[in-house]
């Protein structure tokens, strides 16, 4: 008679030590895989929040440039520069589509580049009252960084150094220094533009 052995399969399936193994390597490896997309994620973020900070500031200072260059004669027929300072620009122009001529200052306070706005009222005009105040750009970091926002230039193109004589401008430069987080790299960013004012540039 012969015997047939019949090879039985193997149906205990994986140890309790094999499942801890392989619970301990995937619990390894999806941390690694969360750990490098909330990397990323940070970084892109921090990365978008630099951009629209700067395309905020590059547009708060085109604002600013196309405002000084069109400084003029204020309605009560006032010299179109009112005060100049380091961080601060007060000046008559028309920014708006009525026939008026505004009283507009410009200022960096805190981290942000505001633009404050006075319309003159009665007959003859006047201005008075409390100017209205919106912020252009925010992230600067000029105070922090010790940088003047605005530089002075006269008629010869030399740098002012007697900001109180309001009637030798004739050129002004524009330096905003911008960045969301400054214990980050990469540092701030300098955007920087000028503008002669037209309707004294000749004077």
């Amino acid at each position: 008679m012969s015997m047939r052995f019949t090879k039985q399969k193997d149906s205990r399936g994986l140890t309790l030590l094999e499942t801890l193994v392989w619970i301990g390597m995937f619990t390894m490896i999806m941390g690694a895989i969360v750990s490098t997309m909330v990397y990323f994620y940070r970084a892109n973020s921090y990365t978008l929040q630099g951009a629209i900070a700067i395309t905020s500031a590059q547009h708060g200072v085109d604002t600013m440039i196309r405002t000084i260059r069109q400084a003029a004669y204020a309605s009560n027929g006032a010299y179109p520069i009112v005060s100049l300072g380091a961080n601060d620009l007060v000046l008559y122009a028309n920014i708006d589509t009525d026939p008026a001529i505004e009283r507009v200052h410009y200022y960096v306070q805190g981290t942000s580049l505001y633009q404050g706005v006075l319309d003159p009222s009665g007959d003859p005009p006047v201005y008075s009252g409390t100017e209205s105040a919106t912020v252009l750009a925010d992230n600067a970091q000029n105070l922090t960084q010790g940088m003047n926002a605005f530089t002075y230039f006269d008629a010869n193109g030399l740098q002012m150094a007697d900001l109180t004589k309001i009637s030798d401008v004739r050129f002004v430069t524009v330096n905003l220094s911008v960045d969301t987080d400054t214990s980050r790299l990469p540092g701030p960013v300098t955007i920087r533009s000028s503008a002669a004012m037209r309707n004294i540039v000749g004077h």
